[in-house]
């Protein structure tokens, strides 16, 4: 179920980072571009359009823009080739590229988390859209590698930075969620069991450069049980995050 959730959460979120640009026509000024299949260099090049054409931008995912020809074939070209081309008024075209004092100001964030989840190896993938500055909401799905259970949670939340105009920038979060534990097979008479649990945590990110982010955060958990005591567990975690 977490691998699902994980699979939807990263597709959806790929899908929003596709911002639309301006209607634009520029002119190519090196001797080609070339146009790919899709958004990276992984992918094929298909085509190439000359100097002295013209391609018209549809829409830039990161560091890829989409464009038409004017045969109306649609390929992406890399920002570097885009840089180079000419717009109506015969100068280069425009590219703001990603820095420091955009750190502070991004709409949405994508990351992957490793750490500890009460002495369980956790895996997390989460997506974050920021209302203003200061409060973003935030949505995990992580899933938990034990010695004898596994298990999978989805989280919500919100997270606050007390100081977005910092380059590390500690932050506070709360939220809540579903947790599944499977118990391993070989324990006899141990059911598989879903809970509610809250989260309350701190942690800090940092700036690395361009669009990418260090990220790491401590949190305690309540799981809300249907026996006479509710659980307490600790979990911290480290990793990567994009933001765009």
């Amino acid at each position: 179920m977490a691998r699902l959730a994980a699979c939807g959460l990263l597709i959806f979120l790929a899908s929003i980072t596709m911002a639309q640009a301006e209607s634009l026509t520029v002119t190519v000024a090196d001797p080609y571009i070339e146009m790919r299949t899709g958004p990276g260099r992984g992918f094929p090049v298909f085509d190439v359009v000359e100097r002295g054409a013209s391609v018209e931008v549809e829409s830039r995912r990161t560091d890829w823009f989409k464009v038409k020809d004017g045969r109306g074939r649609e390929g992406w070209v890399y920002k570097d080739q885009m840089k180079e081309t000419l717009v109506p008024a015969g100068v280069k075209m425009p590219i703001d590229d990603p820095g420091r004092e955009d750190f502070g100001a991004h709409r949405r964030e994508v990351g992957l988390l490793l750490g500890d989840y009460g002495g369980a190896s956790v895996v997390t993938v989460y997506g974050a859209w920021a209302f203003n500055e200061h409060l973003a909401a935030e949505v995990a799905a992580s899933h938990i590698l034990g010695d004898f259970s596994d298990g999978q949670y989805l989280t919500i939340g919100l997270t606050h930075v007390p100081v977005p105009e910092w380059r590390i920038q500690p932050f506070l979060s709360i939220g809540t969620g579903v947790i599944r534990i499977q118990p391993d097979g070989t324990l006899v008479g141990t059911p598989e069991r879903t809970d509610q649990v809250a989260y309350a945590g701190v942690g800090v990110r940092a700036y690395l450069a361009r669009r990418f982010i260090v990220r790491g955060e401590y949190k305690e958990y309540v799981v809300f049980t249907d026996r006479d005591e509710n659980e307490e567990d600790i979990e911290w975690k480290i990793g990567f995050a994009f933001f765009f």
